[in-house]
């Protein structure tokens, strides 16, 4: 697919792999519309996307907000006049053991994970029916297919995506085009760890971090590619690991 022109939300824009996606699609002609909390990174993201002479549209919003997701659909269409795709890529990652009962740390990760996954589809879907084209990329994890100490929530949340992206693209590409993959990469340096607040995982998550993780522009080259296919090549799922991760 040409994604010259193409209108595309991004989730969690303001930092990571949501950023580097939106370098990456802006630097290619797409159309990017930057959805996170942080007006400020926003702003600045913004800025630099149009010193390269990209086209971005700032969208100030929490993914666990229907109402959050519905503004930023409208303002898609009247600033662009359409929506092409949508980047699932808002995520919370506060590792935990079990037995520490972090629950509201939980709670968080289904609501954003989870249910922010499920609002932006929700949001985007009737617009992409109408075109009978688009993409959905959901930002799942290696998560999805191997449990590792402290994860199991979050990895549950992960293969939650994983199912789901699926069960979407069984639904929606044969009937409207609509194509969907799920990205599920192991170790990224980003500051999804800054999240974590369990000590014993901390000093797991200390020893990971001394081999050469992914960068997010590894993942958003990876997005790229999905996005670059022919309209009729659905990339179902995109598995990658740093080359040191075992």
């Amino acid at each position: 697919m040409e994604i010259e022109n193409k209108v595309f939300i991004i989730t969690g824009a303001s930092s990571g792999i949501g950023k580097a996606t939106a370098h990456k699609l802006a630097e290619n002609g797409s159309k990017v519309v930057l959805m996170a909390r942080s007006e400020d990174d926003l702003n600045d993201l913004k800025i630099e996307i149009e010193k390269n002479n990209g086209k971005a549209l700032v969208i100030v919003g929490d993914v666990t907000k229907t109402k959050d997701f519905d503004n930023a659909v409208s303002k898609t269409k009247k600033e662009f006049g359409t929506v092409n795709g949508l980047i699932n890529n808002a995520g919370l990652m506060p590792l935990s053991f079990v037995e520490k009962l972090k629950t509201d740390e939980w709670e968080k990760m289904v609501d954003v994970n989870i249910k922010g996954v499920l609002n932006g589809v929700a949001a985007v879907l009737p617009e992409l029916k109408e075109n009978n084209s688009g993409n959905i990329i959901n930002i799942s994890s290696m998560a999805a297919n191997r449990y590792f100490p402290g994860g199991a929530v979050y990895c549950a949340t992960k293969s939650a995506v994983k199912m789901f992206s699926e069960g979407l693209r069984q639904e929606l590409a044969p009937k409207y085009g609509i194509n969907i993959t799920s990205i599920e990469p192991g170790a990224v340096a980003t500051n999804l760890t800054s999240t974590i607040t369990d000590e014993d995982i901390k000093e797991k998550m200390e020893e990971m971090q001394k081999m050469e993780t992914l960068e997010a522009e590894d993942i958003a080259n990876s997005i790229y590619y999905v996005l670059t296919q022919p309209e009729r090549v659905n990339i179902n799922d995109v598995y990658l690991m740093p080359s040191e991760q075992q």
